[in-house]
Formats: C-alpha cells, structure tokens, sequence
C-alpha cells in the first residue's frame, strides 16, 4: 500500500486517509493508480459495472490494464466516494491505448452480458475467492489467521496480528469470502459459509461461534432495516452481530448501529473492509 493521503468525503466534508492500492501488472511490477486530488470525489449513490473500473497504465511496460476504481468508505458518516484518477495520457502519435478487452486484462473478467446479468454471473476471480471457502482445504488462506508456528496462533496477543491481505472483489461470492476471511483474521474460527451461490440482491448470513454476520453485496446503502435484522440475530443467538456492506449505508442505519452497538464496516473492490463506526473500530482493536 501506498502512503495514505488526505480525501475530503463529498457529503460530511470531512479528511479521511486513503491509501492507494497496488495491483499486479501482468509484467509484475507494481500498478498504482494516479489519484486526481485536484478533483472532488463523487458521491456513489448507485454502483455501474463502468464506473467500478478504470484504466491503469503500468510505468515499466506501457500496458494499459483496468482496475478497481479506488473508492473511500467515509470514516465518519459511512458514505462511499468515488475518487477520481487521471486518465492514461495519449501515445506518441496522439492515439489514447486502449485498454485490453474485457476477459484478456489480468485485472478485469469480462463484464455480464443478457437479460438478469449482474455481479454474481462474472466469473471468478483468478485469486480464487470466487472458488474456495477459508478452511476448506489444508491450507489456510492469506491473512486468515492461521497459525505462525507451533502453539502460537496468528491472533494470539503474545504475536502481533500479521497484516490483512485483500483480494479483489468482482463477484457477490467475493464480497462474502473476503468478509469471511476478514472475520477470520479478527479472530472468530469457523465462520461458517452458506450453502449455494450468494443471490446478488440478498445479504448473506455468515455464522460462527459467537458471531452473526451479514453481508450486504448489493449496490444500494445498507438500511435501516437490515441493521436491525442483524441485530435481533445477534441478540437471539447470544453473539456478536457484525455488518459488512458494499455500498455503505444510510443514516440512519448508521444512528441505529451506534446506538445498538453494532460494527459496521464498508468493503470497496480492492477487498479491503473498512470500519465506519466506533464499534467496529473497538472489534479491530480488540480482536474477537
């Protein structure tokens, strides 16, 4: 990750630092998109498969690759912004590269074409979060909380927690890995994964002992409601009632999540959740 830089949230106005994520040229070296600070960011009230990607050119060999587009989860009021980039500038001959075609760009799979197309119908990412669940192989997933060496864990206070690594979100099923990776890394064990394909326009329930977690995959702001829900989950099952939401949430559904005591964290598409609430800023402190 880059050094962090202060990014004015579009609607409360207030400095938030935003690092700027690192992504892998095909080349290998390091991508980092060129944020426009010069430029306010933009409030994402609705999310387009256009707008959640943007082109990227890689200083060492010239491809033109696309990217997540770098977004902020507002610390303070919860609202996701969209912060600008500036575009790749033209070729010699005054040609503008165009970017690989959607499916030949390491950093992008081809967008959902026909009738009901959606987030969940991309194919999943190389990485594969899209395929495998935390714990379902013998091996542990990055920054899952596995084990260091013999009798210590990853998660015990006597060994610092090894930074979280993300992974890219393209697909539904991805925001509900990373989530449950995420969780993992926090220190909750078993978190337990629904059965079938996440449903692009449903939260998803994850489980596990002392927890209950929703995931929200869906392009609008969590709300009211649904913090709620996740609340009277958590209260009925004696656990700690977690949010995780793409698109960020409401205010009011903010209101009420401090007022229940309730974390809330936003993901962008870098797979980097984000506490936007003293809650979830104390579960990340704490550990569970």
């Amino acid at each position: 990750m880059a050094d962090a830089v202060p990014v004015r949230c579009p609607a409360c106005l207030r400095e938030n630092g935003y690092a700027t994520p690192v992504f892998p040229c095909a080349c290998g070296n390091p991508v980092v998109p060129p944020l426009d600070l010069t430029s306010p960011p933009k409030e994402l009230t609705h999310r387009t498969w256009s707008d959640s990607w943007v082109a990227v050119r890689c200083a060492a060999c010239g491809r033109d690759s696309e990217w997540p587009h770098p977004e902020l989860g507002c610390g303070s009021c919860g609202t996701v912004a969209l912060i600008p980039v500036h575009p790749p500038e033209p070729a010699a001959g005054g040609d503008v590269r165009t970017p690989p075609r959607a499916g030949a760009s390491p950093g992008r799979p081809a967008a959902p074409t026909g009738p009901g197309a959606g987030p969940a119908s991309v194919p999943a990412p190389e990485h594969g979060a899209g395929d495998d669940w935390p714990g379902d192989g013998p091996e542990s997933a990055p920054g899952d909380g596995a084990e260091d060496g013999p009798g210590h864990s990853a998660l015990d206070p006597a060994v610092p927690r090894p930074a979280f690594r993300p992974a890219t979100i393209r697909t539904a099923r991805d925001a509900v890995v990373t989530a449950a990776l995420y969780l993992r890394w926090l220190g909750f064990q078993d978190v337990r994964q629904p059965d079938g394909r996440p449903i692009p326009s449903a939260a998803v329930d994850l489980r596990a002992p002392g927890l209950v977690a929703q995931v929200d995959p869906t392009t609008a702001p969590a709300g009211l409601r649904a913090v709620e829900c996740v609340w009277l989950n958590g209260l009925t099952a004696c656990a700690t009632s977690v949010y995780f939401s793409l698109a960020g949430y409401t205010q009011d559904a903010r209101a009420r999540a401090d007022d229940l005591g309730i974390p809330l964290f936003v993901m962008d598409l870098t797979g980097m959740p984000q506490p936007v609430n003293d809650p979830a800023d104390d579960l990340v402190g704490m550990g569970a």
